[in-house]
């Protein structure tokens, strides 16, 4: 949106400034054509304003407010003192970090609400050469993480373990696939039989956003495997650039393992867009050879229209991918909103929306007669 609407059907109407996305192609196939889109900019203005739609077709649900004020102008850590230590400048703050958790609980203006979020965070393994082609080094890797103290210490509790890419609370995740335990001495054991190099240093990578987590397994690796681990982190600068030479897939991949965050932005089958990136022949974030059992399962989920069967071909693959190792699976984080005591706020799996939040008569915009 890039100027003001009306735009849509929508609970509410674009009316002042805008949010836009700027992004450019990278082509993953030629024949037959796939692409996706990495990106560049995210321009908008200051000020975001969105009034209530009288013409909404669902009225039950809203909207409940007439008028919403995206501020674009007041970085998170301002934002969050404006929600946690006074009233009338910011009601919502979004993307809440871990680490301010607690001073948001301890607030006497705002409340944390947690949400279990279809977002997952792992390892993508590099698995085009050797040793990394071989399942029994994947396997070791995943062995040596405690993915309950990486929640513990990391994200603060606000995370679920996963045992593959599926999160844990959604239809398509098996019930009995469990995690892969904390054993260093059944990680050493399988690297030793596959054959690791004595003298050869895992190549880490990570992006800025995910710098915590790739530390955490720097140290798990070297700690539980006993092998070396060196660790780059990319720059900001420098991210358009490595994200097309994944996608585009032109030349070598420079890392064995690279900590990476993605989301499910539908919610309704978490394969089409969680395990299709990662593992499809047309998957954006693939590293290493297409599997023939994957596609035929992907090709099956996509032209199934029978719930139970999808979500019985979702299971599959997400017991193929936890078989094979293909990423080495870390957890879900929670998304964290601080909210305004008197804001009655409604978090959704994989969108923000608004349509369903309203305010109390304690609101300062109710006081007074404000």
């Amino acid at each position: 949106m890039d100027a003001p609407g009306p735009w849509g059907s929508g609970p509410f109407t674009l009316v002042e400034g805008f949010s836009s996305w700027e992004a450019e192609i990278a082509i993953i196939e030629a024949e037959p054509f796939t692409c996706t889109w990495l990106p560049t900019n995210l321009p908008r203005s200051d000020r975001v304003v969105l009034e209530a739609n009288p013409d909404h077709w669902n009225k039950e649900r809203g909207p409940r407010l007439e008028k919403v004020v995206f501020r674009n102008d007041v970085g998170p850590a301002e934002a969050l003192g404006l929600v946690c230590d006074a009233e009338g400048e910011v009601d919502i703050v979004t993307e809440v970090s871990p680490a301010d958790a607690g001073r948001v609980r301890d607030s006497d203006h705002a409340n944390l609400v947690t949400i279990d979020a279809m977002r997952v965070v792992s390892g993508l393994i590099n698995r085009n050469s050797a040793p990394l082609d071989d399942v029994r080094v994947r396997k070791a890797l995943n062995l040596a993480v405690d993915r309950d103290r990486l929640v513990r210490e990391v994200f603060f509790g606000y995370a679920h373990p996963v045992a593959a890419m599926a999160p844990p609370y959604s239809w398509e995740s098996p019930d009995d696939l469990e995690p892969y335990p904390h054993d260093p001495e059944e990680g050493k054991r399988l690297l030793a039989e596959a054959g690791w190099p004595p003298d050869r240093a895992l190549r880490l990578a990570t992006t800025g956003d995910v710098e915590a987590v790739a530390r955490y397994l720097a140290e798990s690796f070297g700690e539980s495997l006993g092998i070396g681990v060196d660790l780059v982190t990319i720059p900001d600068e420098n991210l358009v650039a490595a994200q097309r030479a994944l996608v585009e897939k032109k030349l070598p991949v420079p890392f064995d393992v690279l900590v990476h965050a993605w989301f499910d932005l539908a919610a309704g089958y978490p394969p089409a867009v969680i395990h299709r990136e990662y593992f499809h022949s047309g998957g954006a974030f693939r590293a290493g050879p297409v599997l023939p059992e994957f596609e035929d399962l992907m090709g099956r989920s996509v032209v199934e229209t029978d719930p139970e069967k999808l979500g019985d071909l979702g299971k599959e693959l997400d017991r193929l991918v936890y078989d094979e190792a293909l990423n080495v699976f870390l957890c879900c984080p929670q998304a964290l909103v601080a909210v305004n005591k008197h804001v009655d706020f409604t978090g959704h799996a994989a969108t923000l929306e608004l349509a369903e939040t309203e305010v109390d008569e304690g609101h300062w915009s109710r006081r007074g007669g404000g």
